[in-house]
């Protein structure tokens, strides 16, 4: 297997060079948008298996989000849903024989965080205006500034190691193990890369949310105080 850090293009399309991660990324999402459509076109109030499947997912971010943030999901339910099925189904791909799972290279990770990054940005906007978001870096005092900025820096660098490490950890030693003991050995290893994939998943939606609802109270409550 290839470094993690380095990419090796499949092919170029014009002067951009497209990678296995890209490939296997635009290959995801296509079927999660094919999916989404799919089981959308037809709901009915007496749900097939697949719609109750499906409603199942969304009843369960959605309560993960009132848990979590305290909020109504509605507003935060398209971005964290989607972030999670992605990142569910790109670990999960590695069972594809010949895939590598695009949450194994840095590139695709460092892409996820700088995601979560702009979703903080844009809800704590949304919640308090700019000059409410910008003022929750002044809390407790200005003299916090410096360090609340580069905390929301080192935060979203958290996710993007927290992610990479432990994707492509599991990714190298089911491949070791395979090219040492053959094609049934590293069966129960796969098995537990699956549930690491699914918790991986779960734990960067989560702190998503946290820092997320972090931005909407503080630029709220900033708003809210008296000038």
């Amino acid at each position: 297997m290839n470094s993690p850090l380095s990419s090796t293009p499949l092919f170029q399309l014009g002067p951009v060079p497209v990678t296995a991660g890209v490939a296997v990324t635009w290959g995801i999402m296509a079927v999660l948008g094919l999916a989404a459509v799919l089981v959308t076109r037809r709901l009915t109030l007496v749900p097939s298996p697949v719609q109750a499947a499906f409603e199942l997912i969304v009843a369960t971010v959605d309560g993960q989000i009132v848990d979590t943030m305290r909020v109504s999901p509605g507003p935060y339910r398209a971005f964290i849903g989607t972030l999670f099925m992605f990142i569910l189904t790109a670990n999960w791909s590695s069972l594809v024989p010949g895939i590598e799972p695009p949450t194994a290279h840095l590139e695709t990770d460092a892409a996820l965080a700088l995601l979560v990054f702009l979703a903080v940005i844009w809800y704590g906007v949304r919640a308090g205006g700019v000059r409410g978001y910008l003022g929750s870096f002044a809390v407790p005092n200005a003299v916090m500034i410096p360090l609340n900025f580069v905390e929301s820096l080192t935060r979203t660098f958290s996710l993007l190691v927290r992610l990479f490490g432990n994707v492509m950890s599991g990714v190298f030693v089911i491949g070791i193990v395979l090219s040492l003991a053959g094609l049934l050995v590293p069966i129960p290893l796969m098995a537990l890369d699956l549930l690491t994939g699914a918790v991986q998943a779960y734990i960067f939606a989560v702190l998503a949310m946290v820092f997320i609802a972090g931005a909407v109270s503080e630029g709220t409550s900033e708003k809210r105080t008296p000038s």
